[in-house]
C-alpha cells in the first residue's frame, strides 16, 4: 500500500529537526478517512509522515501500529500532541487544529517536539531539493 497525495517534508523549525522527509498529504475526504488504515508498519518507517488537512483529530481504527500525532493550528504551530497512540483509539478533537500530522511512533520523543513549536511543511520537494 502506498500513502496518498503529493510528496514533501515536515521540518520542526523550533528544534531544527526533520519530522518527516517523505511526507504524503491526505486532503480529500476519502484519503483523510482512510489514512493509515490496514497499512503495515513497514510502509510507515521513521522518516515517513502523513499530513491530514483539514483535520481537528484522528482515529486509529483498523491500524496495526502506534503513531505519534501532532495537531497544528493555522500558522502550523503545535497545539496538541499524542505520543504512541495505539491502534483502535480515538484521539482528542481540538477545534483550533487546522491539520494533523501523523508520524511513526517515538518521532516526537526523538526530535524533542513540544507544544508551541513551529512546523514547516513543504510539498513537491525533498529536503535535499529545498535546502542546498
Amino acid at each position: 500500500m502506498s500513502l496518498p497525495g503529493p510528496k514533501g517534508y515536515a521540518f520542526n523549525q523550533t528544534r531544527r529537526a526533520y519530522l518527516a522527509t517523505r511526507l504524503r498529504v491526505a486532503e480529500t475526504h476519502w484519503s483523510r478517512l482512510r489514512g493509515l488504515m490496514m497499512a503495515e508498519a513497514a510502509v510507515f518507517p521513521q522518516g515517513q509522515g502523513l499530513w491530514i488537512t483539514p483535520s481537528h483529530g484522528v482515529h486509529t481504527f483498523a491500524m496495526r501500529f502506534p503513531i505519534d500525532v501532532i495537531y497544528l493550528d493555522r500558522e502550523r504551530m503545535v497545539i496538541h500532541m499524542e505520543q504512541n497512540l495505539k491502534p483502535w483509539r480515538v484521539a482528542a478533537v481540538r477545534r483550533r487544529a487546522e491539520s494533523v500530522l501523523e508520524l511513526p511512533g517515538d518521532t516526537l520523543n526523538s526530535t524533542g517536539t513540544a507544544i508551541g513549536d513551529r512546523i514547516e511543511i513543504v510539498l513537491g520537494k525533498t529536503p535535499e531539493e529545498a535546502r542546498p
